[in-house]
């Protein structure tokens, strides 16, 4: 089987995805999604470096025996009603094109669109306050008043809330997992994502059948910035996936919001808030929406040669 047949191929792609990030994380998914990319206005690899094209052409070789093991699993998830969208498929989201580690392959429960490219992640943590809860809540009816896409994690807490309350409002979310599409976790939040997933989406970068644990979450974390626009960030202590999120908006060139309450109790999000001109502080969804409006428009009165 040539590289042709692995652009082409959705199967073999997932193969070739197994045998080279197995675990969907780490530099390696960034390099293979760049060279998909580079494949794809190229696919003899031609003008790959060495290195990059005998990577790859190894990687084919040693998943063309799976591809028919893929072919039927694909077919059996999609009769689940879950899509695998590559890296190179018009349906994967247009912000995370823009990113240098997003995943080779989504695989995706419910239906991805083009308004999603006006999305907003809300994240904190597991264990919030009343307080946390009622401005998380606020915070992404705001947004959908503006028709953003509102992006979260599904863990209990924080990110449980921001999801509800979004559908609540008749918006759109979408459920950034931590574990393999088929997987919910927690198991309580599975009404709450059948529920996300019939009018939004419910996506997972990892295979489907491999053991994730605590190192999956962070790498959901970066994905989960790089389908937005933005970062806001509710509660979240020093350790928190929500920081870790809002450190890698930042790396990705993209703002990061951080409510009043954690930047006065938080001595990271203090340090952030003062070191970084993407970082802003809110109390409301109000400054958000003036931001991101201000970031999308266009000022008719410059010319571009």
């Amino acid at each position: 089987m040539s590289v042709s047949d692995m652009l082409c191929d959705r199967a073999l792609l997932v193969a070739v995805c197994e045998e080279l990030v197995p675990f969907m994380n780490g530099s390696a998914m960034g390099r293979l999604t760049f060279l998909l990319g580079e494949l794809a206005s190229n696919p003899s690899g031609e003008r790959l470096d060495a290195t990059d094209r005998e990577w790859v052409e190894d990687g084919l070789r040693a998943a063309a025996s799976r591809r028919d093991w893929w072919q039927a699993e694909l077919t059996r998830l999609n009769a689940l009603g879950i899509d695998a969208i590559a890296s190179l498929d018009p349906r994967y989201p247009t912000n995370l094109t823009l990113v240098h580690d997003g995943p080779p392959m989504l695989f995706v429960r419910g239906t991805l669109c083009d308004e999603d490219r006006r999305a907003v992640a809300v994240v904190g943590t597991r264990e919030p306050s009343s307080e946390g809860l009622n401005l998380a809540q606020a915070i992404a009816k705001g947004l959908v008043a503006q028709g953003y896409t509102v992006v979260s994690g599904l863990a209990k807490g924080i990110d449980a809330a921001v999801h509800a309350a979004t559908l609540n409002a008749g918006g759109r979310t979408i459920a950034v997992f931590g574990t393999p599409i088929e997987t919910i976790y927690p198991v309580a939040n599975r009404p709450l994502a059948n529920r996300i997933a019939g009018t939004g989406a419910c996506v997972s970068q990892f295979l489907p059948g491999v053991r994730t644990g605590r190192w999956s979450f962070p790498a959901r974390n970066l994905t989960g910035s790089g389908l937005s626009l933005a970062t806001v960030v509710v509660e979240a202590s020093e350790t928190s996936g929500a920081r870790h999120q809002a450190e890698a908006a930042l790396k990705h060139g993209k703002r990061v919001f951080l409510v009043e309450s954690l930047v006065t109790s938080q001595a990271w999000a203090q340090e952030m808030a003062g070191n970084s001109i993407n970082a802003t502080v809110i109390a409301d969804a109000d400054v958000i929406v003036e931001r991101l409006e201000a970031d999308l428009s266009v000022d008719d009165s410059f010319v571009f040669a």
